[in-house]
């Protein structure tokens, strides 16, 4: 494999990921879905920014002020043919808006955790980690946290009967235990880096939410019930928009809005056995993003190696003993070959 090809791997591995995630997230168990696809969004989303970035660089240090201040020959680093000249332009200037992008993401979750944290202190003590709100919409959520919250409303109690009030409750209690606020952080904080992978945080957001499904109704020990008050709250928040828009079309948007969470899926797979393990897909999933790791690994020591025969050449040719060594070896700019390193005497063999 050529060493641009490894380069631009990541990306490749974003698209196939972007393209693959809701499937993956539809045929994986839920908890073992949404670690592979954080995991591999995130490496995906880090792998394609060091390789827009070294892109970007690469071309950028060809330029003969820039190698002047760096120290290294510029036409050492051009024979190393890393990436095309026309992509590092592009490749700079898109990764500086992706990490904009992610900085911004990065800025509004740590400002939602916070503001989380802050509702959950002045709602005061809890039972069991529950507040009930007095509140004639019916909702439930949870409040992530140091502590965390599960927050219901009274008119959400009233439209359930008891026994699926308690698989609503475990529910909401399942998304604290298990941190599921933290994984969907990380996937759009991945998206945000790297839009390809959209689909993947949209996975993941599904996912965690089946994740929830499957701990309720293994909690109440019952599919069939837990698949019923799924139903039944989401049919109590689509009322409830019914009845508070004032525009009957927007009171149609409002409804298909509050069922937008994929609701009648999750309930249909509620109804059916417990998803298989997959292991075999999960082990290809984990082996993808290894790979996908590795060539960002493979990147930078390549690009090391080349910056550091290009920092050679320059030190060969900025003093009069460089340029004899050049001479009586051969080792000068133009007469290093393309895939070795020449260190003194000792010549090391480098895969371009």
């Amino acid at each position: 494999m050529s060493v641009q090809a490894v380069i631009w791997l990541p990306l490749a591995a974003s698209v196939l990921l972007g393209a693959s995630a809701s499937r993956l997230g539809r045929l994986l168990p839920p908890a073992t879905a949404v670690r592979l696809l954080t995991a591999a969004s995130l490496m995906c989303a880090l792998g394609t920014g060091f390789a827009l970035t070294v892109a970007g660089f690469v071309v950028l240090a060809q330029v003969p002020a820039v190698a002047a201040l760096g120290h290294w020959s510029s036409g050492v680093v051009r024979n190393g043919h890393l990436v095309p000249v026309a992509a590092g332009g592009p490749a700079g200037v898109v990764v500086t808006v992706l990490l904009a992008s992610a900085l911004w993401r990065a800025l509004r979750a740590g400002h939602d955790l916070a503001l989380s944290a802050l509702l959950c202190r002045r709602l005061g003590p809890a039972v069991a980690g529950l507040v009930v709100v007095e509140d004639d919409i019916p909702d439930a959520y949870a409040l992530p946290g140091l502590s965390g919250r599960v927050v219901v409303s009274t008119a959400m109690l009233a439209a359930l009967p008891a026994d699926e009030r308690a698989v609503l409750l475990a529910h909401e209690a399942a998304h604290l235990a298990h941190r599921h606020y933290a994984y969907v952080q990380l996937a759009d904080l991945a998206a945000a880096a790297n839009p390809v992978l959209r689909p993947v945080a949209r996975a993941v957001r599904v996912a965690v939410e089946r994740w929830a499904d499957e701990v309720a109704a293994a909690e109440v020990g019952d599919r069939r019930l837990a698949a019923r008050a799924l139903a039944r709250a989401g049919l109590a928040r689509a009322a409830a928009s019914r009845r508070t828009a004032a525009d009957p079309v927007l009171a149609a948007g409002t409804a298909l809005a509050a069922l937008d969470a994929h609701v009648a899926d999750r309930a249909l797979a509620l109804l059916g056995p417990l998803p298989p393990a997959r292991r075999a897909l999960a082990v290809v999933v984990l082996a993808a993003t290894v790979a996908t790791g590795a060539a960002s690994v493979i990147t930078e020591h390549v690009t090391e190696a080349r910056f550091e025969l290009a920092q050679i050449a320059y030190d060969h040719h900025g003093s009069p003993r460089g340029r004899s060594t050049d001479e009586a070896t051969g080792t000068g700019d133009r007469a290093l070959p393309a895939g070795r390193v020449v260190l003194g005497p000792v010549v090391v063999s480098m895969y371009y």
